[in-house]
Formats: C-alpha cells, sequence, structure tokens
C-alpha cells in the first residue's frame, strides 16, 4: 500500500474515533475568539518518509528562531484551508502546490496566541529542491516521521504564561527544539496516526 494510501485510511479511520484534541484554549487570549490559519504538514515519499519543518528567523518579532510548519494566516482570497496551507508553503519555500497530493485536514489547534491553526497533511516527492523566503525561513530541514510521531520522543513540560499554567511538548531532534504549537500539532498528529509507521 503507498504512503498516500496508508495516510488517507489512517486520518480517515481516526476521525471517527472522537478522540480528543490537546492544544492551548484553556489559555483562552481573546474571550474564545481565534484568527484562522492553516500549515502545511509535508510528508516526503520515501521509504522512510520524513516531514519538512522550517526554522523562523531570529530577528522576527513574532516567534523568533522557532521551528514551525509553513503555514500562517487565512487569507480573505483563499478559498479554504487547504488553499492558504498551500498557497504559505509556496511562498515561504518555494514548494509548489502542484507537488503536494493533499490528504486532508487534521484536528485544529487553538493556539495561546489567539490562532485557530487547521493542520493539512499532505505527500510530497523526496528531495524536492526548496528556496526558501529569507524574510519567513532562516532554515528547512526534513526530521524522520516516524520519530517525531513517536510519544516516547514527547517530552512534557509546562510553564507559567500571561497568568496561567501553559503545558507543551518538546521534541529534540539532534540540535533542533520542536515545541510549542508545532509540538503539539505533532502530538495530536501522533495520536490520529497511531501504528501508522510501526
Amino acid at each position: 500500500m503507498s504512503l498516500f494510501a496508508r495516510l488517507s485510511d489512517a486520518l480517515a479511520a481516526s476521525a471517527a474515533s472522537g478522540l480528543s484534541v490537546v492544544d492551548e484554549r484553556h489559555i483562552d487570549p481573546d474571550g474564545g475568539r481565534h484568527i484562522p490559519a492553516a500549515v502545511l504538514i509535508a510528508v516526503t515519499d520515501r521509504p522512510e518518509p520524513g516531514v519538512i519543518l522550517t526554522q523562523r528567523p531570529d530577528y522576527l518579532r513574532s516567534h523568533p528562531g522557532q521551528i514551525a510548519f509553513p503555514g500562517g494566516k487565512i487569507d480573505p482570497t483563499d478559498a479554504h484551508a487547504v488553499a492558504a496551507a498551500l498557497r504559505e508553503a509556496d511562498e515561504e519555500l518555494g514548494l509548489a502546490p502542484h507537488h503536494v497530493r493533499v490528504i486532508g485536514e487534521a484536528d485544529i489547534y487553538r493556539s495561546g496566541s489567539g490562532f485557530a491553526i487547521t493542520p493539512v497533511l499532505g505527500v510530497i516527492p523526496p528531495d524536492l529542491r526548496y528556496t526558501p523566503n529569507p524574510g519567513e525561513v532562516a532554515d528547512w530541514f526534513e526530521v524522520p516521521l516516524a520519530f517525531v510521531l513517536d510519544p516516547a520522543n514527547h517530552a512534557h513540560h509546562s510553564t507559567h504564561w500571561k497568568g496561567a499554567e501553559r503545558r507543551y511538548i518538546e521534541i529534540m531532534w539532534g540540535r533542533r527544539r520542536i515545541w510549542g504549537v508545532t509540538a503539539g500539532i505533532i502530538a495530536n498528529l501522533s495520536r490520529r496516526l497511531e501504528g501508522i509507521m510501526a
């Protein structure tokens, strides 16, 4: 069975299972209102699949230096979350939409900074050449999908932020620190795709 079919079947089967979503909605920064956003979880179609992540420039005002999926706010011109995720991946990395075989949407993640983020899962060819936008991406890398989906690699932490306890997950890949919203989206996806990499 192809990677696309395996991921599609797992995502569809888990959608009906009623899994609860873990996110930051308990922080509730703005009375429950969240700005719609979308990210692309681009999985490379290779014998040992990977997932593409970016590192934000250190000088950005919002989340400097953090590791993220390509993505951003859903613009009024975007027809839906999938269109926004594909547009953002193209703008940030030069990952053309025609390279992405979209599987579907995973669980919306409500962040403590006020965003409702729709993760869009898709499969891309391996070893594409990217042209990162230096204003948005300092670096990009591919991490093994099996590694990030493995709950054994998810370290659970908590801190106080804006007067509330913030629980978060940290995934260390070499010197790369994947945490916060990105790690939270990965943890939710891990529960949805349980056993897919076995």
